[in-house]
């Protein structure tokens, strides 16, 4: 078995180039003795954390990396396994990737911890590893860091060999025509912008982009029929409601959906509902937000509910046989662009969304500001199918930039 793993190993790394890396990257760090990444399926967590070893750690050998999916491991003890790897090996530091696939890995990820105090564990897997708050006590010995897909800027630097640095919110709104300065070097960005809304989110398009939305489809079944079945333990049939939520997403302009609609729509009670739509937000294939407005009045509310990015709607497309909306798509890639860069965004009554402290109109370029009159915060229209910030309007491809 080990020489299997090991042989892996190496062909893995072989085969990893380190020319291009992820934004999270060069923050992400092994310090601590237990470091997990979490992510979505799909989004590079076993390609960074390869290009880590071969950048950082190969030299001296003490490091080595397999995945917690392997067969073997139905039978095999992890703990058995990985106690031999540092006490007979001498391995220092150990990679254990798809985690979660391991069955009672909260426990065994535990019991590495305490009985190999002079090992380092990393390990990867699905963003219901999230839900490792309180389980097993991992989240007080355990460092997180959340993985997700390609930002426009990372889509652009990987597509055209560009290395585009990331702007922060505060230059974007200020000084727009700056941070435009910046990319005179990107011949024609609408278009790489069209294309990245399309298939730009999953670094897997620059594999093989005729195959991307199967692809998409597969992460999505093995999203639902293995790690959602697997870790809350459902029924194929309760699995089917999954997927039916996802196209159901998919077919409605944004903001017209509501947990009433919704659970009538699928025939099952409110509060299934509910935690199906926690589940997958948790997984990485939808998001909530929530209204702006502070106290109890706001948290009555109903959350605002989006598909995940703006590749999966044109995914679930393929099967609704239509044209996503294009106010639902401008929505949606400023939504996943300011969460995926930890910035906290909600749906404003005065207008599309807001922060804490602007106000946010989408639209395309023929939109006006009369939305916005009135508002007293400072207030921003963002709009698509333009390069230049006119009269302070700012192209919503430049948002692609905040991580």
């Amino acid at each position: 078995m080990s020489h299997f793993i090991r042989a892996t190993f190496q062909r893995l790394i072989e085969s990893r180039t380190t020319h291009h890396t992820r934004y999270l990257y060069p923050s992400f760090n092994i310090v601590n003795r237990l470091t997990g990444l979490v992510g979505p399926r799909g989004v590079g967590k076993a390609t960074l954390l390869l290009q880590y070893i071969k950048n950082k750690l190969l030299n001296d050998g003490k490091a080595f990396y397999f995945s917690a999916d392997l067969i073997c491991f139905q039978q095999a003890s992890l703990l058995e396994f990985v106690g031999n790897l540092h006490s007979v090996e001498g391995y220092q530091i150990i990679f254990i990737d798809e985690i979660h696939k391991y069955q009672g890995w909260n426990q065994e990820l535990k019991n590495l911890y305490d009985s190999f105090p002079s090992l380092k564990i990393v390990f990867s897997g699905s963003s219901m590893l999230d839900l490792i708050e309180g389980s097993h006590d991992l989240s007080r010995r355990a460092k997180l860091y959340r993985l997700h897909g390609l930002s426009f800027r990372e889509y652009l630097n990987f597509a055209l060999d560009l290395n585009l640095q990331p702007m922060s919110l505060e230059d974007i709104l200020e000084n727009p025509t700056a941070c435009l300065s910046q990319l005179k070097k990107v011949d024609r960005i609408l278009p790489h912008f069209e294309e990245y809304l399309k298939q730009g989110y999953y670094p897997f398009v620059f594999e093989d982009p005729h195959s991307y939305y199967e692809k998409i489809s597969r992460v999505i079944d093995k999203t639902i029929f293995e790690d959602i079945a697997n870790y809350y333990n459902l029924k194929t049939p309760n699995l089917q409601y999954f997927k039916r939520l996802l196209t159901y997403l998919a077919s409605i302009p944004p903001g017209d959906l509501n947990m009433h609609n919704l659970a009538k729509s699928l025939g099952i009670d409110h509060k299934t509902v509910e935690h199906y739509v926690t589940i997958l937000a948790a997984v990485g294939l939808i998001r909530e937000m929530r209204p702006y407005e502070g106290g109890s009045p706001g948290l009555r509310k109903p959350s605002k509910i989006l598909l995940n990015n703006t590749n999966l709607i044109h995914t679930m497309q393929q099967y609704l046989g239509g044209q996503p909306s294009k106010g639902m798509e401008r929505e949606l890639f400023f939504v996943q662009s300011l969460q995926n860069a930890d910035i906290e965004v909600f749906y404003s009554k005065q207008a599309d969304y807001r922060t804490k402290d602007a106000v946010f109109e989408i639209g395309g370029k023929n939109k006006t500001r009369d939305q916005l009159k009135g508002v007293d915060e400072p207030s921003y229209l963002v709009k698509d199918d333009i390069l230049q910030s006119v009269k302070g309007d700012i192209p919503l491809f430049l948002f692609g930039f905040l991580y």
